[in-house]
């Protein structure tokens, strides 16, 4: 493995939240509704009832038993130690509330800029994708010059044509991964696969980039070498299922699911503290 390669694996260990050095970002920028994902609703800007002074979640240990599995299937990539420790210098919108709206528009977009930057250093840990490493390297060097970018020249970026451009590059990464299986199923980019059942189906090699898998029943399926990139595993039974390999699958994916530990993850992820335990 290329020394280029072995840090990328590295750099993606720095894209998860580390909440010991946020301000409780998430809880309190990000708006919601009740649904089966949230007990109840919140306005953006708007902290969580359940934010302590300290900026810890009062209920994390049972965020899913008290109806806030959204929360536990939330990633922020890192953006809100980013934002709040870097950008912002550690100020902190309690104490200087002046800054609160700014901050909590300036965490929106920072989520997406290092969502794209977490993909850009997964494909570059590819030895598949060698051929496009060097555009690959040169469009995450640029993404994460934009995070070093001031308050207001954050907000005023226009993130969706960044994100065309990532977007073709990891595109492309998945057609060279890809190109070594022939997938046995053809399933259409975005398809509608709520309740399917899929248990014990090939699926290695797949194309189920933002594929709605919601409560699906994929028990004991391969999805080894699929490209999972934006796919919705929220209940999706996925116990003995086989997803090593598989790429641009995140942790908050694998958090929103329902497995076991006969499931098989990518090394990068871990197995949830609610999934069942075998043996």
């Amino acid at each position: 493995m290329s020394s280029q390669i072995k840090e990328n694996n590295t750099n993606l260990k720095k894209f998860s939240a580390d909440c010991e050095n946020c301000f409780g970002l998430c809880c309190v920028a990000l708006p919601y509704a009740k649904s089966a994902d949230f007990a109840f609703d919140k306005e953006a800007g708007t902290p969580c009832p359940n934010l302590q002074l300290d900026y810890r979640c009062g209920i994390h240990k049972n965020l899913r038993k008290e109806g806030f599995r959204g929360c536990v299937g939330y990633e922020c990539f890192g953006a809100g130690q980013k934002v709040s420790q870097v950008t912002f210098d550690g100020r902190d919108w309690r104490d200087d509330p002046a800054i609160a709206k700014e901050m909590f528009n300036v965490f929106q977009i920072m989520q997406q800029l290092h969502e794209m930057l977490c993909y850009l250093n997964e494909a570059l840990s590819l030895e598949d994708a060698q051929p496009i490493h060097k555009d690959l390297q040169s469009v995450l060097e640029e993404t994460e010059h934009l995070t070093h970018l001031n308050p207001k020249s954050i907000i005023e970026l226009n993130v969706q044509a960044h994100r065309v451009v990532v977007n073709d590059l990891l595109l492309r990464t998945s057609e060279l991964v890809r190109a070594k299986v022939s997938p046995k199923k053809d399933i259409r980019r975005g398809k509608d696969l709520f309740g399917a059942k899929l248990k014990g189906v090939d699926l290695k090699g797949a194309n189920l980039r933002g594929a709605l898998l919601i409560a699906a029943d994929l028990r004991k399926s391969d999805m080894r070498v699929a490209d999972l990139i934006g796919a919705d595993f929220r209940d999706a039974d996925i116990r003995g299922a086989d997803l090593t390999g598989s790429i641009f699958l995140t942790q908050a994916q694998v958090n929103s699911a329902l497995g076991d530990s006969t499931t098989k993850l990518p090394s990068a992820l871990r197995i949830p503290d609610h999934w069942i335990k075998v043996g």
